[in-house]
């Protein structure tokens, strides 16, 4: 019986791709890095919210987020403020946040998508990059605000220029 199965795989073609020679053709359908989803108005900045619901929900601890500190509302503001709640009328909403630095450790990542999936706007997606390689472990931390920069200027792929900020 071993045998037969044996000859069978012997003599069927083969399925194995012999990189670098040959390559894949479903890139599109490979989950890479986790990486950060442009803002439609303005590809310089993701559309993050700064919910941390990304960072609380993965099991590998993998994403650092952090929202730039809101400024301190000036004696005019805070003054209209309350006039609004003398009125009744709702306070106005503090300044939006703001991204200050999002970082992602590939080293720790299981790919599980739970980031992905718990991001109530869908500003994470996984990339297409499957060339990952590297002697380096420190190469495999990235500053995912500085990659979208640089996609946004058309640099490309998260392997190039990795900034380890």
């Amino acid at each position: 019986m071993g045998l037969r199965v044996t000859g069978k795989y012997f003599v069927s073609p083969q399925i194995t791709v012999h990189y670098p020679r040959k390559t894949v053709h479903n890139i599109a359908t490979f989950h890479g890095p986790v990486e950060l989803v442009p803002s439609p108005k303005d590809p310089m900045k993701p559309k993050c919210i700064v919910c941390l619901q990304c960072a609380s929900a993965c099991p590998s601890n993998c994403l650092t987020v952090v929202m730039k500190p809101t400024p301190k509302p000036s004696a005019e503001e805070i003054k209209a403020q309350k006039e609004a709640e003398a009125k009744g009328e709702k306070a106005k909403k503090s300044a939006p946040k703001e991204l200050l630095k999002f970082t992602y450790d590939f080293t720790l990542c299981s790919l599980c998508g739970t980031c992905v999936e718990t991001c109530p706007v869908g500003s994470l997606r996984f990339s297409n990059d499957a060339y990952l390689a590297s002697t380096n472990k420190k190469d495999f931390f990235y500053d995912l605000l500085a990659r979208l920069c640089r996609q946004s200027e058309g640099r490309g792929s998260i392997s190039e220029g990795v900034d380890n900020g």
